[in-house]
């Protein structure tokens, strides 16, 4: 039978081994299961004799079955499979578990005495003896067969597959030899000019070397080939995307003499920074073409992209438009809200209306709201999801300001983009992105970077308390927040959950970024709720004016004790990383993090970003039970030896390797990047820019590349480039 990429498993595999990848992979067709590529292959040199097997290292050796049997297991359900295989040379022993005693005989007689094959898994111990637990395997046919299997192996590497309980690496091994030589057609993304010049081989070549390796040194011409693919793909698709938005046509909104734009500016108190200078023309011109603005803004907490944002919604209120700023959070909303009302001051707010829109308003309140930003009256509106609604209309969106890009996924932005007439879009983020990784996740957006802070800021200083080696510095961190509330200042005291004595589903709704513990290591031991309990008796702070807030508490109550401790009504905040982004008190000095290996590299610097905003120098006490040397404590430890986003982004890469950066890009099932890697491939990842770019300027539309526009057809969903964005 002729295949196809496009041929579904059911028609290629069978209806019952199509069934199994479906819901082991979630895989459909034929392409899909030939870019499910090996994790890695069994080195021929792992055909060890049983003798010499160094235990605690996946192994592949070839042995014969000397003994089996089966029984019920005695103090609990099921049964097992006991198997004994030797070489000549030594023994293991195997071991097979079963839902019951049927099971089990199946497997007894299969690995009958005599039988030889293959065998693949981890070595260990039990009561002195070798052992494998649950193994793959492939048995041989006969004693020719063994002989010839076993001379091919030991020549051979052995892709070893992602696999799972119910698929093994075996079986997908053997379904792909069953498929990959009847494949007749592979798409080929690189043009052959290209090709040639890359030292790179033809997608046929690549995936065959890459599924069925004659000798090791095929590998890696095959996995360089089949990277430069994914590079060229996604690369291409986001110039595309880029192309799309600048094909659309939108209402320029120049700035005119004497308008809001230059009243705003004269009334300002200080002068913009060298970079919002730079980056406030740059939104300014694109504002004036007749294509939407399409622009990322990366700046450090603090730097002022959120006035950079609004002299762009003044620039597009002078023609009449609307601008929606898009927040994660109703406490950053609502923040928002109060910051541009008080940039605006009392002569130009009343003209531009700022217009708060959340979910969690009462039902007068949102209707009244809704109806002045469909009336138009409302030329700001901030809000959160809740401007995606369908009831959420405009008059004449002109502008979509989307805050933290990292907590929206494309199609949400591209959501409220269609509520306008092909509105300008201004993307904001604090987090610092490498610039490989913001060419691989962002490709699609202009960039600009705001890295001079105002001026007149006092600074931060960060020290980790470690309590793994001073358990006492514990007492110390609380008596240095009781000093700075003394000077009349104010502090945080951030923790990683908001109940520890609750499971899973208890934490903030920003909590599913907070890191898993490391290994043999517990969650977090401080929630708001047993740290308020802890600090109402503490001898130091006890007596002091203390408030909680996180993400379940009403709407209305949070935005209470915000305000309350804006007004210095409030000494200790105690919250979540509901104040990760945008709150913004002066007065607060002191920055402690509870449980500060639990959170990322970029989220510690983001609440360390909370304070030192004013003439107040900052504080930032990282508290935490990481033992030193542990991945935990470094994060840590880099946090607290610089205040450069930039650096520490870089930093976090190489700590946390970009699977963890890009999440979902990563992990999806249907991601288009497997084999890319943004830090090691990042001079790939360049290259294959320039090559799409060059693309595109001869050929549009691709028409004269085939291959690569069926690739990107295939591989590069609205799902994937949503799963890129969201993180």
């Amino acid at each position: 039978m002729v295949l196809s990429f496009d041929t579904r498993l059911a028609d290629a595999v069978g209806p019952a081994a199509a069934k199994k990848l479906e819901r082991a992979f979630d895989m459909h067709t034929v392409g899909e299961m030939l870019a499910h590529y090996p994790r890695r292959y069994a080195d021929p040199a792992e055909l060890t004799p049983i003798r010499d097997l160094p235990v605690g290292e996946t192994v592949t050796i070839v042995a014969e079955v000397l003994s089996s049997s089966a029984r019920a297991m005695r103090n609990r359900s099921g049964a097992m499979t006991d198997v004994i295989i030797g070489d000549g040379h030594g023994r293991v022993s195997l071991t097979f578990f079963a839902k019951n005693l049927s099971q089990a005989e199946w497997r007894a007689k299969e690995l009958r005495r005599g039988r030889r094959g293959m065998f693949s898994g981890k070595v260990g111990m039990f009561r002195d003896v070798t052992q494998f637990a649950h193994p793959q395997y492939e048995l041989f046919d006969d004693e020719e067969s063994a002989k010839a299997r076993a001379e091919d192996r030991a020549s051979r590497p052995i892709p070893i597959y992602p696999a799972t309980s119910a698929v093994s690496t075996q079986q997908f091994r053997e379904l792909v030899e069953v498929v990959l030589p009847q494949v007749a057609d592979v798409p080929d993304p690189l043009p052959e000019s290209v090709r040639t010049a890359e030292g790179l081989l033809d997608a046929r070549t690549a995936l065959i070397q890459l599924h069925r390796p004659q000798t090791k040194s095929e590998v890696d011409p095959a996995v360089r080939t089949l990277r430069m693919h994914e590079a060229l793909v996604l690369q291409t698709a986001l110039l595309q995307q880029r192309a799309a938005v600048r094909s659309l046509t939108a209402t320029p909104r120049p700035a005119r003499p004497g308008g809001l734009l230059e009243r705003f500016d004269a009334a300002l108190p200080y002068t913009l920074t060298a970079d919002q200078e730079t980056v406030g023309a740059q939104v300014a011109d694109d504002l004036t073409q007749q294509w939407p603005m399409n622009r990322l803004v990366q700046g450090e907490v603090g730097s002022g992209k959120t006035l950079v944002a609004l002299r762009a919604m003044l620039q597009v209120a002078e023609s009449g438009g609307q601008s929606a700023l898009i927040a994660p959070t109703e406490v950053l909303a609502a923040q928002h809200l109060r910051s541009i009302t008080k940039m605006l001051g009392p002569a130009l707010a009343p003209e531009l209306m700022p217009t708060l829109l959340t979910g969690q308003m009462s039902a007068p309140e949102r209707r009244k709201a809704a109806l002045r930003v469909a009336a138009g009256q409302a030329l700001i509106v901030v809000g959160t999801h809740a401007l995606l609604g369908e009831k959420t209309t405009f008059a004449e969106l002109g502008l979509v300001v989307v805050d933290e890009q990292h907590r929206f996924g494309v199609e949400q932005r591209e959501a409220l983009r269609a509520k306008g007439s092909s509105p300008h879009a201004l993307v904001l983020t604090a987090t610092p992105i490498p610039r490989t990784v913001a060419m691989t996740v962002f490709g699609d957006l202009d960039t600009s970077v705001i890295r001079t802070m105002p001026s007149g800021r006092a600074g931060i200083e960060s020290f980790v308390a470690p309590l793994a080696e001073h358990p006492a510095w514990f007492q110390r961190v609380w008596d240095r927040a009781a000093e700075e509330i003394a000077q009349g200042r104010q502090v945080f005291a951030v923790c990683a959950a908001i109940d520890t004595t609750k499971k899973a589903g208890a934490a903030e709704e920003d909590e599913s970024a907070l890191l898993p513990p490391e290994e043999g290591a517990t969650g977090p031991r401080w929630g708001v709720v047993q740290l308020d309990e802890a600090l109402a008796t503490h001898p130091t702070v006890g007596g002091l004016r203390r408030a909680v807030l996180h993400g379940k508490m009403p709407s209305d109550e949070k935005d209470a004790v915000m305000q309350s401790f804006a007004r210095g009504e409030i000494d200790l905040l105690i919250a979540t990383t509901v104040i990760e982004v945008g709150v913004d008190v002066p007065n607060a000095s002191t920055m402690i993090v509870l449980d500060a290996d639990r959170f990322g590299v970029s989220q510690l610097h983001q609440l360390r970003g909370r304070v030192g905003r004013g003439s107040v120098p900052g504080l930032c006490l990282l508290v935490t039970e990481a033992e030193e040397g542990t991945l935990a404590r470094e994060r840590v430890e880099a946090v607290a030896a610089t205040l450069d986003g930039f650096a520490l982004a870089e930093v976090d890469l190489e700590l946390r390797g970009e699977g963890d950066v890009l999440g979902q890009a990563q992990s999806g099932a249907r991601s288009s990047l497997r084999l890319l890697r943004v830090v090691k491939d990042s001079a790939l990842i360049a290259r294959a820019r320039e090559l799409a770019q060059g693309i595109l300027a001869d050929d549009p539309e691709l028409a004269g590349h085939p291959g690569l526009r069926e690739v990107i057809a295939r591989r590069v969903t609205e799902e994937d480039r949503a799963a890129l964005a969201k993180n």
